[in-house]
């Protein structure tokens, strides 16, 4: 009798585990109707998991999403949109919550930046503090960015790209937009003055660099896998290597030395010394401690939070800028025919950006307002999004329906990816060419550019959409402006130019070698 009952109960503890794990999620999950990108998603992450450990997540996603539609399977809860109704539209603009995935990866110094806040309500708060200073408006007429882009424009880079000239050398651009954009970025967050100067100090951005880029690899550990690393840890084997912690410390200390520089001029009306955006975040949260009763803030946490948000700023900025630079060289370089006209176009502005330089920078206003440069900037972006990958998020309870598919259950991972949006063949004909004239009004309709509008998603799109897209777009317009009105370019070496698969790309040779002609 014991025996029989010792049996029954290992048939009916089969019979759940068969049901939980195998029979639910497969055929009765309102889940199971959405197809799968692999067999064995819907009781199993580790297809996905593989892939994305092989660095090979969007290519894979946007291959399901080719050949089984707008919405696809990547694991027992996780699911992948790539439509704009009922996709992007619902899931981002709709507000649905970060997944943990965004503060395993992107927090430091013990605490988040916005871009890492799950909540949206705490996100909101922060927001709130740091949307004006990088709107349009304000970045347009900004003294202070004025004075950064002037010094880094014609103090610091077309210095060193007639010098190549003069020299008859060829430049690394992408190791020198690695180093521009910091300049540009931190120039803007800290003053000009506090800010880096890794144009020039070229030893120092090939140290910095190294430091940044060396944990890179490591990345999905925290993302896909946060718990593996403890454990492997625990029984005495490392899967991050050490160093990983050194160039961590390293860089935490680095951005709180800036913060602290940044500190000291926070009193300065000077727009060359005033830290704009590092005053605008300190004002901001000494408001929102007085207004929750806390006349002093403890200031060894405040000290954190604001290294934590400035360092995730600066970082987000300069990386994303520079390899979005990289890339509009090249295809700049590739097709001089796109690059004559926008000299053309460039020789429009009043007053020209001519080095040496013999006049002010043009007005932001009038850089941003040339049809063709935005037109290439965008397509650019298309093309060779800076952050192509998943942007998880999580379906609200009690449940939700997207592209299609009703009841989806709560705490579902819904991602969606620039790489695939940008890859519409029905919004984006032949989509892996790189086309300018796309964007170009003379050349579409208003329906067929206002589609387009609808599908590009290099910077996201809702509250969470990126913050500093304005300043990207800014830097980006100017550096090419600045650049194309003095020289034309030609490539020495595009080796292994193809985008690594990653959250954040680059090339995969880490270089782009191009020559620079006077004009």
């Amino acid at each position: 009798m014991a025996m029989s009952v010792t049996s029954l109960v290992a048939v009916l503890v089969a019979a759940v585990v068969l049901y939980k794990g195998i029979i639910y999620p497969a055929f009765v999950s309102p889940l199971a109707k959405i197809p799968n990108a692999h067999w064995s998603v819907p009781i199993s992450p580790v297809w996905m998991l593989w892939k994305r450990f092989r660095m090979q997540n969007n290519r894979t996603i946007q291959a399901a999403h080719e050949k089984l539609g707008p919405i696809v399977r990547l694991g027992p809860s996780e699911i992948s949109v790539n439509c704009v109704d009922g996709g992007i539209k619902s899931v981002y603009t709709g507000g649905y919550e970060k997944h943990e995935w965004y503060p395993r990866v992107f927090g430091s110094l013990d605490t988040v930046s916005m871009f890492t806040m799950v909540g949206t309500k705490t996100h909101s708060t922060r927001k709130r503090m740091m949307s004006n200073i990088y709107s349009k408006s304000t970045l347009q007429s900004s003294p202070h960015l004025s004075i950064v882009s002037d010094a880094v424009v014609f103090d610091r880079l077309l210095p060193i790209i007639q010098e190549s000239v003069d020299a008859n050398e060829t430049v690394d651009v992408h190791d020198l937009n690695m180093g521009l954009t910091l300049d540009f970025v931190s120039g803007y967050l800290f003053g000009l003055r506090n800010g880096t100067n890794h144009l020039q100090d070229h030893a120092f951005r090939k140290h910095w660099l190294h430091l940044y880029l060396c944990r890179k690899p490591f990345e999905f550990y925290h993302q896909e896998a946060p718990n593996l690393a403890p454990w492997m840890k625990c029984i005495g084997l490392r899967i991050i290597p050490k160093y990983c912690d050194s160039a961590n410390a390293m860089l935490d200390a680095w951005a709180l030395d800036l913060c602290a520089k940044a500190g000291d001029s926070i009193d300065s009306t000077d727009p060359a010394s005033e830290p704009i955006v590092y005053k605008h975040l300190k004002q901001g949260l000494d408001k929102q401690a007085l207004k929750a009763g806390v006349s002093k803030p403890d200031l060894v946490e405040q000290r954190n939070e604001i290294a934590c948000e400035m360092y995730d700023q600066l970082t987000a900025g300069f990386e994303t800028s520079a390899v979005g630079l990289t890339y509009l060289f090249w295809q700049l370089s590739r097709h001089p025919e796109i690059q004559k006209k926008l000299r053309e176009e460039l020789m429009t502005l009043d007053p020209p950006i001519s080095f040496p330089k013999s006049n002010e920078l043009p007005s932001a206003k009038s850089i941003d307002s040339l049809p063709l440069l935005e037109a290439i900037v965008t397509e650019t972006l298309r093309l060779h999004a800076p952050i192509p990958g998943i942007q998880p998020r999580v379906t609200p309870a009690p449940s939700c329906s997207l592209a299609g598919y009703d009841n989806i259950p709560a705490n579902t991972r819904v991602n969606a990816q620039a790489y695939s949006l940008h890859r519409n063949p029905e919004v984006f004909p032949n989509p892996e060419s790189w086309e300018p004239k796309r964007w170009l009004k003379e050349e579409n309709s208003a329906a067929e550019l206002e589609e387009r509008r609808r599908w590009f998603w290099a910077f996201g799109s809702g509250g969470r959409m990126c913050v500093g897209s304005n300043l990207a777009l800014q830097e980006t317009k100017l550096v090419a402006a600045a650049i194309y009105s003095n020289f034309r370019t030609t490539i020495v070496d595009d080796t292994d130019i193809e985008a690594i698969d990653a959250y954040t790309v680059h090339p995969k040779a880490e270089k782009l070698i191009l020559k620079f002609h006077a004009v």
